[in-house]
């Protein structure tokens, strides 16, 4: 059966058009499991009918003229039910509804099985027999089997407007454009149109067979030339993202070059060769082995880091392989949409023609995301059901603000979205002569508005949008670039900038978060559930000399400097942790007065990002400095949901109310102890999580820099007052989608509908 199914799954996907592909799916359902009749019934786009679409055993020609009521037939009760229904005599059915232009008289037993994606029933694929049987359960579990699959083949047809073409065409109205949507997250703010241009890696890591070398000395030098050959493009790319980038933003591609040292990638590669591997081969391995590593990685931008890899190893191969990438003609509004956009493909497109990127994978931490930030190009990553094989030369809307897209946008659309980025445009250049004012609201309550950051290229952005300290620093970074754990002074280097650029602003690093799912490649772990494992504060205790170079590192970086050292702990679930921590930072303080620097004792703090520490928020506020929570991991946890795995993005809400009752928890706790309480997480940079935290308590926002100005212009244009009494009512609704409903339209009526654009309601 599943070589069946997986037959009929590859014969419907290379269907020339949708009405074929229906065709192909009853006429190989029928005889895969020797059936005499298979039909297929769609919903209409108003959602009021059933359409007879594809048989073969009835009669052909009521296809596309003969439909279902919602309460007609059996074929209806299928769908409204949402499960199979199996009947070995469907005419003594009191749902069963006789339709003689087709036939079907004749046959008795009926199995239907709904068509579902994302909870909403597409169709019902039906077969029929004449025999006064049951269909048996194999049968049954291979047709549901089989309509999951192919659910996503009709959502694309209906987000695409296949389906709506085929019921215009039944009834002789004029087509007009159907605004087709796919959901993704936001990868860079803004709005783009344009056309799109479909980039697809170089070559395939899939396709390479493994074999030995016939030569190990002209495999090497195969090797040395290609892995040559992309250092001389990464060179390229980055003298041409000079102009546009920060100098520190480069630093990114120094980091490329570096992965293809003779101690990194290089050197793994050439190892393998020399052991008897042929080049293509020994890649193949190498990059495999790194990818997965940086996948199993919880931190989404940790994670990520892994489609650089890929990416790297891509352009290797494509040299070895002798495969040229290079387009001749871009349009002058190129939309880049590929199955992973990387960093490569960006720099392919003239400057000046790149409007917008929009990528199958990935999510708001990947590299492009970063570099399309830095350019301020819109971009939406993880549109995971957009049909990228039919796409090239077609009108887009790419929404980088709600990570949406649209195929074929009608003229109505165009003008609507024309509109806001006139809007946009306008509202931004108010949003400039912000950036020396302080964060305060109508009625005088003080809020500071710092910054999440993770490379050196994020404090020039930072800067330039106001803010006033670093939230969250997350230190990883310069763990990822080595081969080795780095030294003391190396970590000092980067922690120093760091602070002298914000001078005297506040400085919050987060101690080394990695473990079982952030594992380094210096510094392997395996676990069977990396999500509850060993990572963070885990890791670092038990390795205190990790955790005492940094520190002492951290306190050294700050040597001279009037600004604030706020050294934060990362995944803390109990006291012990605390303490075990504390005392570990005022050690290495005390040897670092020992060395002679003269530095101020640094203030030591803790993220709330686990459901046990919200729980015990209060004795920890006793024992620390300051508490941060860390919204996105303690929504994660609190959900139960991965918020960058598209599948289930729905189910992920910052503004859940369980997720809103511990943050007002944390913040009550801080506050009966005279601690101070920030947050660094998305919630708040998003308006409305802003108005609410505010209302909270909650006296400093840690964001990404993009968001920071209009998080600003909300917060001095709203009162504490107004604020807090919108919270009373929040905290007694039971969705969030009650919460967000509820807070928009609060904000509009306030005057901020600026940033709550109306077209999302």
């Amino acid at each position: 059966m599943l070589t069946s199914l997986r037959r009929i799954v590859q014969d419907v996907a290379s269907a020339g058009s949708f009405q074929e592909a229906l065709d192909i799916m009853v006429r190989d359902v029928r005889d895969t499991l020797g059936t005499e009749v298979c039909s297929v019934y769609l919903l209409s786009p108003e959602r009021d009918r059933y359409l007879f679409v594809a048989t073969e055993g009835l009669n052909k020609e009521s296809v596309g003229k003969l439909s279902l009521q919602l309460d007609q037939g059996l074929v209806t009760l299928v769908a409204q039910r949402a499960e199979p229904i199996n009947l070995q005599d469907a005419s003594n059915h009191p749902r069963f509804h006789y339709l003689p232009e087709i036939g079907e008289e004749p046959f008795n037993a009926f199995l239907g099985v709904p068509v579902i994606h994302h909870r909403e029933v597409l169709g019902v694929l039906v077969v029929q027999q004449r025999d006064n049987r049951r269909f048996d359960e194999s049968e049954e579990a291979f047709l549901v089997t089989l309509a999951t699959q192919l659910a996503t083949v009709i959502a694309h047809a209906q987000a695409t407007g296949d389906i709506k073409k085929l019921f215009h065409a039944v009834s002789g109205s004029e087509f007009t454009s159907t605004d087709a949507m796919f959901r993704g997250v936001p990868g860079s703010p803004g709005i783009a149109i344009g056309t799109m241009l479909v980039m697809q890696p170089p070559a395939s890591l899939e396709g390479v067979p493994e074999r030995e070398a016939e030569d190990v000395t002209t495999e090497l030098i195969l090797l040395d030339r290609a892995i040559n050959a992309v250092r001389g493009d990464l060179r390229r790319i980055s003298q041409q993202f000079a102009q546009s980038l920060p100098p520190e933003e480069l630093a990114l591609f120094d980091a490329y070059l570096h992965m293809l040292d003779d101690n990194a990638l290089a050197g793994d590669m050439r190892e393998r060769v020399q052991r008897g591997l042929w080049s293509q081969g020994a890649l193949k391995q190498v990059i495999r082995e790194h990818v997965r590593r940086f996948e199993a990685m919880e931190d989404p931008y940790l994670r990520e880091r892994g489609a650089d890899v890929q990416d790297l190893g891509l352009r290797v191969l494509a040299y070895l392989q002798d495969i040229s990438t290079r387009r001749s003609h871009f349009p002058d509004d190129t939309i880049l949409v590929g199955y992973e956009v990387t960093a490569s493909m960006l720099a392919n497109i003239p400057a000046g023609k790149l409007k917008g990127v929009v990528s199958v994978r990935g999510s708001g931490s990947s590299h492009v995301a970063i570099l399309a930030r830095a350019l301020d190009i819109p971009a939406v990553m993880g549109a995971v059901d957009l049909p990228i094989a039919s796409l090239e030369g077609q009108s887009m809307i790419v929404d980088g603000i709600y990570g949406e897209v649209f195929l074929n946008p009608s003229s109505e659309l165009q003008r609507n979205y024309q509109s806001l980025i006139a809007a946009e445009r306008e509202f931004s250049t108010e949003l400039e002569q912000l950036k020396e004012l302080p964060c305060i609201t109508l009625d005088g309550w003080r809020i500071g508005l710092w910054v999440n950051i993770g490379l050196s290229g994020d404090i020039t952005r930072s800067l330039d949008r106001g803010a006033e300290g670093i939230g969250l620093f997350r230190t990883e970074v310069p763990f990822m670039t080595k081969d080795r754990f780095p030294t003391e002074e190396e970590q000092r280097v980067i922690y120093r900038e760091h602070m002298v650029a914000f001078e005297p602003r506040p400085v919050t690093m987060r101690s080394l978060d990695i473990g079982g799912d952030k594992a380094l490649s210096y510094f392997p772990i395996e676990e069977e559930n990396p999500f509850l494992g060993w990572r963070g504060i885990r890791v670092t205790l038990d390795h205190p000399e990790i955790f005492m170079v940094q520190a002492r590192a951290m306190i050294k970086a700050n040597a001279g400097l009037q600004g604030e050292l706020r050294i934060m702990l990362p995944m803390i679930s109990n006291m012990n942790e605390v303490e075990e921590a504390k005392s570990l930072v005022h050690r290495a303080y005390i040897e670092v007065l020992e060395e002679g620097v003269q530095v101020k004792q640094p203030l030591v703090g803790v993220m709330i990002e686990v459901p046990a520490a919200v729980y015990q928020a209060r004795q920890i506020a006793r024992r620390v400095d300051f508490l941060a929570v860390g919204s996105n991991d303690l929504t994660q946890y609190m959900l139960a949901v991965d918020r960058n795995n598209p599948r289930v993005a729905d189910l992920y809400q910052e503004t859940h109310p369980a997720v809103l009752h511990a943050l007002l928890e944390v913040s009550r706790a801080a506050h009966r102890e005279q601690t101070y309480v920030g947050i660094c997480g998305e919630l708040a940079g998003t308006p409305i999580g802003a108005v609410l935290l505010m209302a909270m308590g909650y006296q400093v926002l840690s964001m990404n820099a993009t968001n920071l100005p209009k998080v600003k212009w909300v917060i001095r244009n709203v009162k504490r007052s107004d604020a807090r009494r919108m919270l009373v009512r929040v905290l007694k609704m039971n969705t969030a989608q009650e919460v967000q409903s509820y807070m928009r339209a609060q904000l509009i009526k306030a005057g901020l509908d600026r940033v709550v654009p109306s077209y999302h309601g």
